[in-house]
């Protein structure tokens, strides 16, 4: 991946009249050992006639001799080159075993042919000064090196000097500043009095404008740029000449040409020569500009390209448009650290010590941009077997229809920030809370960890061993059980409030009751998770298993009213406004609740709410007016925490996030949501980080046309990268490769009702027949592993007879034309797996399709899991275009 770049150079001088020229000398021809190759070159002198000889000096450097025949008026020296900019790694190279560590010394053979290029020259006592720190440094070669070039860049400014000739190195040090020669010179005779070999070097320097801008330090040159440039170089047994640039304070790269080395400066000089006497003119003139540029990481398409790419990619859209095909796309993108590509976290390990915290930067970041009025969501996302506790998911919510579900950002608490909240602002907020919701704050629970438990627990340790600093096996119960006694056993985890939205009298209300459990306390289950993932409800009232109160989740295919405006949200409970709900939110501050308030409560519930949801339970008797659903207020690390229960639909979960952030405002606590997300609305849109083995993953909303795919992807990409997550890795041999867990695509429509999958059950079947009759298909875009034991096996891979069964399963889908949704998942729910059995781990993933398991996976969509993550967001929306 390398850039092919033209070099033009002129230099011009112009006399008064016809003058005499003696011999010049012309170093402009990039030396012998340039790193850069060179492709063409060409020097051309003019208007005059004349001789050019090219010949090498003593140190192997071209000089181009000119004899001039006759008179001239005017003098013109023009270079022409064209350079493969290819990345060159300055540190690829190996060091003699004498000579990895400073201070060595050279054998004596090489210290004689070393000889002119050991002789200090003009060192003064600042000279000396800095020669004498850096003798007295000990370590690795490359380090005491790299340690001084960085302190000549820090030591003297650079600045343009058009005055001819080299400073002194003590001149240049006690100015502290000076041009790239005198930089140079001073680098070399501390380097010679340090014992090290080093001579002057004189070059072209080109920089080009870097694609994209460092995160770490300057980008560079804002243009592609080239000059005339000095540097140094040291000689080091076993790598030979090594280039130091003190202008810079960074080692000699692709971009340093060298076209003269030299023991001093002034034999390095680009031209030398005489004229007889007379008045003169000179002008110069450096460009740079590439002639070719190969796809790279950084820039795989051209402007142009791109430009070409878009406009298909619209055409596409309008062609979709009118055959009514109602496609979305959207992706699974995949993410790992640009500082730590060695950690176990970002290669093999789900989680790690700073998963969560660049997840909780990008997640806010994409808010910004994608949903600002959007609800941050702190929950849990997939278990699986062998880990300790499920892996968490960070999400972030918004409504579809432009109003915002979460208004205030200051509300949503940082989960870096100690607040210092502890049990008295949970308390003071779930009052608020209950208020809030029309409910009397009597049925409020407090939960406390097991006394019992870890008592026993205590009793079973050596009696040798200190609680706080016991070596029990599994790590998460050993920091619980020194955390639980450190806090102690009597101190209130937080606070529970029973909760149901149910329909009395005609009317929605929120409603909650005691829980009789068979303890007068609440003891939670001992543990690490959130307090709502541990409350003993099977210590609830018995209850049968018919009468159990489910929260049945809302069909995906369902039929969908507009949801309801963010003031018809706080009024929708029919029990008060939002103006009196401020008034006893502000009573519940001051913890004068009047009694009346339940009183009027009660009088407005119908007869059958008073005597059954309040009444305790016989023995056998089947209680199925208990709630069993909570809402819990903790407070943990110093932060208010709200665990939200399940509702039945969308708009109850709108009007309890509503209540919580007015609470939240009214009493200045931000909080953070975690419990029981929203249920799958098509009104609403979500964005996603989790965690993966060695990734971060974001289940990035999706789009319905190429304007908003590209807009979505762009943002993405570059919203990560500002977090310092990185697309790409290098294997040991250098070899980009992709992050590891993929950029699967995810296909089918806003509603799935809408999606072409289900309405036309002949496009999955088209699709598996294409892919099985290409191959290159299921590799091209696929990561280093692949075969029937990969995350995306074919269809064919370790199965022989699965081509017979797909036969089959076309045959039932033949004529069927608008097929019921059911029919295609049948279909191919047995086929498209692995050699397991496993739907998910298929190259056509049918999970989300129309399984019979639940309302999540009928959602309509296909992923395709054969894609591994492209380092640069035009090759990935260049994919979803090809598919």
């Amino acid at each position: 991946m390398s850039i092919h770049v033209a070099l033009h150079h002129r230099t011009s001088y112009e006399y008064d009249r016809m003058v005499e020229h003696g011999p010049h000398v012309v170093r402009l021809r990039p030396a012998a050992h340039c790193r850069t190759r060179v492709l063409s070159y060409s020097l051309k002198v003019g208007p005059g006639d004349h001789f050019i000889n090219w010949q090498q000096d003593p140190q192997g450097n071209y000089l181009a001799r000119l004899v001039f025949n006759e008179p001239m008026a005017r003098l013109d020296v023009e270079v022409d080159l064209v350079v493969e900019m290819a990345v060159h790694n300055p540190f690829d190279f190996f060091l003699e075993e004498a000579a990895e560590n400073y201070p060595f010394s050279y054998d004596a053979d090489l210290q004689r042919e070393l000889a002119p290029f050991l002789e200090v020259e003009d060192a003064g006592r600042r000279v000396n000064h800095c020669i004498g720190y850096f003798k007295k440094k000990t370590g690795r070669t490359i380090d005491v090196l790299v340690e001084l070039n960085s302190a000549a860049q820090k030591a003297v400014e650079y600045k343009i000097r058009m005055e001819p000739g080299v400073q002194t190195p003590e001149e240049t040090l006690e100015k502290a500043s000076g041009s790239c020669r005198d930089s140079a010179w001073m680098l070399v005779n501390v380097l010679r009095g340090m014992g090290l070999a080093a001579r002057f070097v004189s070059g072209y320097l080109i920089q080009l404008k870097a694609d994209v801008e460092s995160l770490d330090g300057p980008s560079g040159s804002e243009v592609d740029f080239t000059d005339l440039h000095a540097w140094t170089e040291v000689y080091l047994p076993g790598a030979g000449w090594i280039g130091l640039d003190p202008t810079s304070g960074l080692l000699a790269g692709e971009g340093h040409l060298p076209l003269a080395c030299s023991p001093r400066p002034n034999s390095a000089a680009a031209v030398t020569g005489g004229t007889e006497a007379c008045e003169s003119t000179m002008e110069h003139e450096m460009s740079v500009r590439r002639v070719y540029e190969s796809p790279r990481t950084t820039l795989p398409y051209t402007d142009d390209e791109w430009s070409r790419i878009g406009k298909m990619g619209r055409v596409i859209d309008e062609e979709m448009k009118r055959m009514d095909v109602r496609l979305t796309m959207g992706g699974e993108p995949t993410f790992i650290s640009m500082d730590d590509f060695d950690g176990a976290e970002w290669n093999t390990a789900a989680q790690g010590p700073t998963k969560r915290k660049l997840s909780d930067q990008l997640i806010k970041r994409l808010r910004g941009h994608f949903a600002p009025g959007g609800m941050m969501f702190y929950g849990q996302g997939k278990w699986y077997p062998g880990e300790e506790l499920p892996r968490w998911s960070l999400g972030c919510y918004w409504r579809k229809d432009g109003v915002p579900m979460w208004t205030d950002d200051s509300l949503t608490a940082d989960e870096t920030k100690d607040y210092g909240h502890g049990p008295e602002e949970a308390e003071r907020f779930s009052n608020a809370l209950a208020e809030g919701l029309g409910i009397e704050p009597k049925w409020l629970i407090k939960g406390y960890e097991d006394a019992f438990y870890y008592m026993w627990k205590e009793r079973r340790l050596p009696s040798n061993v200190d609680v706080q600093k016991s070596n029990l096996k599994n790590r998460l119960e050993r920091e619980k059980l020194a955390k639980v006694f450190d806090t102690g056993l009597n101190t209130v985890t937080g606070h529970v409030l029973p909760l149901k939205k149910l329909t009395i009298s005609g009317k929605k209300k929120w409603t909650s009751g005691p829980w009789f459990l068979r303890d007068d306390t609440l003891f939670l289950l001992p543990g690490d998770s959130p307090m709502g993932y541990r409350l003993p409800l099977d210590s609830l009232p018995w209850v049968k298993k018919e009468d159990f109160p489910w929260t049945i989740p809302q069909d995906p295919t369902a039929d969908y009213a507009p949801l309801p405006g963010r003031d018809a949200v706080m009024q929708i409970r029919g029990h008060e406004d939002a103006g009196r709900m401020d008034a006893r939110a502000g009573q519940a501050l001051a913890g004068a609740v009047p009694r009346s308030a339940h009183e009027d409560l009660l009088a407005k519930l119908s007869q059958v709410e008073s005597t059954l949801l309040l009444k305790e339970p016989g023995q056998q008797e089947s209680a199925s007016w208990i709630t069993r659903s909570a809402l819990c207020v903790e407070p943990r690390n110093g932060r208010l925490y709200v665990f939200l229960p399940p509702v039945d639909t969308t708009e109850d979960f709108l009007e309890m996030v509503a209540v919580i952030e007015k609470v939240a405002g009214d009493l200045k606590l931000p909080v953070i949501l975690e419990g029981t997300p929203p249920a799958f609305d098509p009104r609403l849109e979500v964005v996603k980080v989790t965690p993966d083995p060695g990734v971060i993953e974001v289940n990035l909303q999706p789009a319905a046309s190429w304007d908003e795919l590209v807009r979505n992807t762009t943002v993405l990409y570059e919203e990560a990268r500002l977090c310092r997550l990185a697309t790409e890795k290098f294997m040991v041999d250098g070899r980009h490769c992709g992050t590891g867990g993929g950029n699967h695509i995810i296909i089918g429509g806003e509603t799935p009702s809408d999606s072409p999958l289900l309405r036309r059950p002949d496009l999955l079947r088209s699709m598996i027949t294409f892919w099985n009759h290409h191959p290159s298909l299921s590799y091209l875009f696929s990561g280093l592993f692949v075969g029937p034991t990969s995350q995306a096996p074919r269809i064919d891979e370790g199965r022989n007879d699965s081509i017979h069964e797909l036969e089959v399963a076309f045959r039932t889908l033949e004529g069927e034309g608008n097929a019921l949704p059911w029919k295609v998942d049948r279909a191919f729910r047995n086929l498209l797996i692995d050699a397991t059995g496993n739907t998910h781990r298929a190259e056509f993933c049918i999970d989300k399709l129309y399984s019979p398991d639940s309302a999540t996976g009928r959602l309509g969509l296909l992923e395709m899991r054969n894609f591994e993550m492209p380092p640069h967001s035009r090759m990935s929306l260049a994919q979803h275009l090809v598919l």
